[in-house]
This record gives structure tokens, C-alpha cells and sequence, in this order.
């Protein structure tokens, strides 16, 4: 017999639904209200249940294998759901009787894409409201989502406190559209001078330290919130000496920053680190951040650390070489110096460097980068840190999936993984700049875009 539909029945439901992510649950029989007995969302509200699982079949004419980089040809994709259940060279994989089929035969299919350096939120203005922030957030994950990065991390909410926790909990419901996420909320800066208690900090902004011990307790305070991620800051802004060599401010202390990454090592999680280069950039490496951002300067010394620890390289290549870059040293140093060449040639030191492992990650900012152009990123890593289009490619699926820890659910096409798909129309392999235009998307088995045209079925 069903339990009876009542108050406290609905609130176990709630609390089942909210505690388990995304495992929302219908309420139990008799429904007494308007239609067919529908699920319910974790604020106790009903919403109409999504549609049961079907069996589909996607016909591909090319097939990117990212853990081997190599393209395989008339390969057929079964999936049950939100799972792929078996994929394979069309003689050899029979498709279920009644499946609706999907007809990429004239396209290459590959991976869902992944994001590993996103900012759902665009900056944070003094007259902007929390709904403001909200609804653009939204659109952001969306245009990320057509064009094809079906898993991201957000680094940092860009003064949106923990906006992007509410978000990535509301993607993993089903409430709306958007990558898989992985958050790191607020980020950790450090405070260089004394608290003033007449100007508390912006309790939506980063999180201000000025001890080890407020390092710790901050860290503990974000993942206690949602974090997946903590978004460290070892170094500041760039400049140039008189005779032009580059130079980088330094933040927090190293025992700061080891206190810091240990903290998060010790919950469980993981720490991005945003610095350009110098002693705050060799900090951030010997405090063993799981992930380098930027790393302008980055030399043979830094990289051959990071290979030793193991540690993954994340050069955001677009974000930091757009023109804005060259107008900015322009008007700090009269046109005699530039930073551009010093990156790209850090980012082709390290991208050269065997054990080193190179991500995908865009930087998009809702400022100088339009989120849903981040394929860019994959066209950068080609011509300026020259590796092969099949590596930039696993970099922005197999590897990012690594990071993410998601490896066995996520980052190639393969029996049990989610069926997040992307198609172009050309061979990437051939023209890396085909990961710009995106004609099929589809995340957990949904179809959130199609150019192409669908087989029967659907």
C-alpha cells in the first residue's frame, strides 16, 4: 500500500530530494491535485515529472575516441536514459528493436565537452540585485550548454557569494538546463593590511585572511556551503622592471597558501590556483595546488616542479592574449613592453613538457570573453601552445573529466558513462576550429540542440 499523501509525508519527501541532489521523488498515491501525479522539487513544490527513460541509437559517421585520440568511423552510440549502453563499429552493434535513432552519419561525433575555468556570473555591479545576477547566470550556463560543454567548474561566483551553489543544485534537479557543474563560490584572497571595523567586508564578495588560522577557517567555511572547489589566489598583478623583465606581486605567505591547500586536501576537496608568475606562482606549486591557472611565468624550474607533484596546467591562452592585453601594457609602459609573448611562450614551454597534463580552460567572464564562444580556447591551444588538434581535444574532455574526478562518468564515449554527446560537421582533427560550431548537443541522453536533423523516432 502507497503512504498516504500527507504534510509530514511531504516534507520526508523534501528532505529525501534535498539531501540526495538530484534524486527528486514523486509524492506517493492518492495525488489529489490538478493532473497526472507529478514530482516533487526540493523547496516541497510540484512540478511535472520528466518523461521516462527510452532507448536511443546515434548513427555517427566519425567518432572521436578521447582516451586514445584517434578518429573511428561508422560507430554506432546505444544509450538507455541517461547511460550509454554499448557503442561500437556499426556491423557489431545491433540496435534495439523500437530505439529512436538519431542519423550523424555525415558529421563526427565526440565527447561532451568540458569548461574547466568558467564564471557563470558575470561581475558583480553596486546597483545590481541578487535576481539581476541570477537570471544572467542562467543564460550564461545555457549559451555554455549549446555550444557543447556539457560538465564545467566555476571559479569563483564574481561576488555573488554562493550563487553558484543554488545554481549547479538546480542543474543537477532538473530545473534547468546547464552543464555539469563542479562550484568554488567565493574564492580566498589575502588582506594585506589590518581588518577596519568600520568597513566590514562584502560578505558576497571573496573571503578576506590575514592568519593561517583564518585560512583554515575559511576553507571549512566555504565547503561547509557547497564548494567542490577552493579558489586560491598565491599571486597578484604583473609589471615590468626598467629593462623589461616581467615581475609578480606576491600574496599570501607560503605558509598561508600551504595552510590553505592543506585545509581543502584534508575535506576532501580540491584547490585552484589563479596566479601569473614569480615566487607567489613557485608558492602556489610547492604548497601542491591541484591545479595551476594562468602561469605566465612560468619557467623550466616551475614546470619540472609541477611534473614532480603531479600537478595539472590550466593556461586560459584566449582570456590573456585578447587585444585588451596589449592595450593595457601599451599604456603602463609606453608601448616597450609586453606580456603576450612571455605567456605564449610559458604555455608552449609547458604544453612541450612530457608529464605535464594541459586543460581546457576558458576564463569566459561575461566581460571580455561571451560565454558560448569558449571553443576558442581549443583553437589557442593548437596555434599558440602548438599542440595536436587530438590533444587539445583530450585536454577539453578526457583530462578535464580527470580533474574533475568525474573520469569514470564523464570524458569519452564509452559503456556506463553519461550520454553527453556533441557533434560538428566537419573533422576537428582536420580543422580544430569545427569545435566552434556546434550542431548537436546532447547531456545525460536529452537532445538540447539539434542543426542536423533527427532520424526517426523523434
Amino acid at each position: 500500500m502507497p503512504a498516504r499523501y500527507t504534510p509530514l509525508a511531504a516534507f520526508a519527501i523534501l528532505l529525501t530530494a534535498t539531501t540526495a541532489g538530484a534524486q527528486l521523488q514523486p509524492p506517493p498515491a492518492p495525488w489529489r491535485g490538478a493532473g497526472a501525479t507529478p514530482c516533487v522539487g526540493s523547496d516541497g513544490g510540484v512540478y511535472q515529472c520528466p518523461p521516462a527513460a527510452r532507448v536511443m541509437a546515434v548513427r555517427a559517421g566519425r567518432l572521436f575516441d578521447s582516451k586514445t585520440g584517434q578518429m573511428l568511423t561508422k560507430q554506432v552510440v546505444v544509450l538507455s536514459g541517461e547511460r550509454i549502453t554499448e557503442v561500437g563499429p556499426e556491423g557489431q552493434v545491433k540496435i534495439p528493436a523500437g530505439a529512436a535513432v538519431i542519423d550523424l552519419r555525415q558529421a563526427t561525433v565526440l565527447p561532451g565537452l568540458i569548461d574547466a575555468h568558467t564564471h557563470m556570473f558575470n561581475q558583480r555591479r553596486p546597483k545590481g540585485t541578487t535576481e539581476d545576477y541570477m537570471l544572467i547566470a542562467v543564460q550564461n550556463i545555457e549559451a555554455d550548454l549549446r555550444a557543447g560543454f556539457t560538465a564545467a567548474r566555476d571559479m569563483s561566483s564574481h561576488g555573488n557569494g554562493y550563487g553558484d551553489v543554488a545554481v549547479r543544485n538546480a542543474i543537477n534537479e532538473g530545473r534547468i538546463n546547464g552543464p555539469r557543474y563542479q562550484v568554488s563560490t567565493l574564492g580566498i584572497v589575502w588582506g594585506a593590511t589590518p581588518a577596519n571595523p568600520s568597513n566590514p567586508p562584502n560578505p558576497l564578495a571573496s573571503t578576506v585572511v590575514r592568519s593561517v588560522e583564518e585560512a583554515r577557517a575559511a576553507v571549512r567555511e566555504q565547503i561547509a556551503h557547497g564548494a567542490d572547489w577552493i579558489k586560491l589566489f598565491p599571486a597578484g598583478a604583473y609589471s615590468f622592471t626598467a629593462d623589461g623583465r616581467d615581475q609578480y606581486e606576491v600574496t599570501y605567505p607560503l605558509p598561508v597558501v600551504q595552510a590553505l591547500v592543506d585545509e581543502t586536501h584534508r575535506l576532501g576537496k580540491k584547490a585552484g590556483c589563479h596566479v601569473y608568475g614569480g615566487e607567489g606562482l613557485k608558492n602556489a606549486i610547492v604548497a601542491g595546488c591541484d591545479t595551476i591557472e594562468h602561469g605566465f611565468g612560468l619557467n623550466r624550474e616551475l614546470i619540472d616542479m609541477m611534473v614532480a607533484k603531479h600537478l595539472y596546467y590550466d593556461p586560459t591562452i584566449v582570456r590573456y592574449v585578447e587585444p585588451y592585453m596589449d592595450d593595457n601594457d601599451a599604456k603602463n609602459t609606453g608601448g616597450k613592453f609586453r606580456i603576450v609573448p612571455i605567456f605564449e611562450k610559458a604555455a608552449a614551454m609547458a604544453a612541450a613538457t612530457k608529464g605535464i597534463k594541459v586543460m581546457v580552460g576558458s576564463g569566459v567572464d561575461g566581460s571580455t570573453f561571451p560565454h558560448g564562444t569558449q571553443a576558442l580556447e581549443f583553437e589557442a591551444l593548437v596555434k599558440r601552445a602548438h599542440l595536436t588538434p587530438a590533444q587539445a581535444i583530450q585536454s577539453g574532455t578526457i583530462i578535464n573529466a580527470e580533474v574533475l574526478g568525474w573520469q569514470d562518468q564523464i570524458g569519452s564515449i564509452e559503456k556506463g558513462k553519461y550520454a553527453d554527446l556533441v557533434a560538428v560537421s566537419g573533422d576537428p582533427l582536420a580543422d580544430i576550429t569545427e569545435l566552434q560550431h556546434v550542431k548537436f548537443v546532447m547531456k545525460g541522453g536529452k537532445v538540447i540542440r539539434n542543426d542536423v536533423g533527427l532520424g526517426a523516432g523523434l
